[in-house]
C-alpha cells in the first residue's frame, strides 16, 4: 500500500554515528546481527539507515565474520 503524499518519511540516522563507533568489528556479532535479515542477507543502506562509510564497513565486517564462522551465510 503506497504512502499518502502528504506524509514525509523521517530519515533514519546511522547507528554507528549516533553511538560514536568508528569501526564495525567483525567479532561483535550482536551488533552486526542488526544489519542482516533473519535469512542471512545484508540489509541495504536505504533500509538500515547507515551512512555510506559505515555501510561499507558493516558489509566488510559481516563478510569477515562469515568467513571466520562467527555468523552464518544463510539461515534455513
Amino acid at each position: 500500500m503506497p504512502k499518502p503524499s502528504n506524509q514525509i518519511a523521517k530519515p533514519k540516522s546511522c547507528y554507528f554515528c549516533q553511538e560514536n563507533i568508528s569501526e564495525a568489528d567483525y567479532k561483535d556479532t550482536q551488533t552486526l546481527r542488526r544489519f542482516i535479515y533473519p535469512y542471512g542477507k545484508i540489509i541495504p543502506k536505504r533500509r538500515s539507515g547507515a551512512c555510506a562509510k559505515h555501510q561499507r564497513k558493516i558489509a566488510t565486517a559481516i563478510k569477515r565474520a562469515r568467513i571466520m564462522a562467527l555468523m552464518p551465510f544463510t539461515n534455513k
